[in-house]
């Protein structure tokens, strides 16, 4: 494994993109943000996180839109703000945790970006939620057979990524690192 992260390690990874993004999915607590946050760093492109952005927009956070709004509408105007935003060329993006569920978003990154699963064990991703209040799919009852409900609903659908990254308790920049990695690997395979 490379040395971690100067900006200037990776260009060609930016370069080879064309003009697709690398956008981040998974689960909450998988570590979009943190990691893409880094990512961002080492390839030397903008970071996005959808979240931020729509919050930003409707002055709301995902809670508060959540409740004043329900879901249905939350996603719609999620997957604007990913078309939107995978629109804008090379970046990493990170998606919310049900953004890649919708098909026609799905369809639409396949066409502007290189997706990177970052899957993580139930543990993992409950160790990592539970440190802030603020999921509103968690507030439940049971906040661990909820998690486990959606791992059960929604890996299949992420398991159609481009890429697959075990994200576990490391330091970010070795999961950036190995995104870069692979993404070096699929690049070669699939250039633009």
């Amino acid at each position: 494994m490379r040395s971690a992260s100067r900006p200037d390690d990776h260009p060609d990874i930016a370069a080879r993109l064309g003009g697709r993004c690398v956008t981040l999915i998974g689960l909450m607590g998988a570590g979009k943000s943190t990691v893409g946050k880094k990512l961002s760093q080492m390839l030397g492109l903008p970071f996005h996180d959808t979240d931020t952005e729509i919050e930003s927009a409707a002055q709301m956070s995902v809670a508060e839109l959540f409740a004043s709004y329900g879901e249905p509408e939350f996603r719609a105007l999620e997957a604007r703000v990913v078309a939107r935003l995978s629109s804008q060329g090379p970046q990493v993006l990170a998606t919310g945790g049900g953004a890649y569920m919708a098909a026609e978003t799905r369809q639409l990154l396949r066409q502007r970006a290189v997706t990177v699963w970052l899957k993580a064990d139930v543990d993992v991703l409950m160790e990592r939620v539970q440190r802030r209040a603020t999921r509103p799919l968690l507030a439940t009852a049971d906040p661990r057979g909820t998690m486990l409900g959606l791992i059960e609903k929604r890996y299949p659908v992420y398991a159609e990524a481009d890429i697959t990254i075990v994200s576990r308790n490391v330091r970010r920049e070795v999961i950036a690192e190995e995104i870069v990695e692979a993404l070096d690997r699929y690049l070669a395979e699939n250039p633009a």
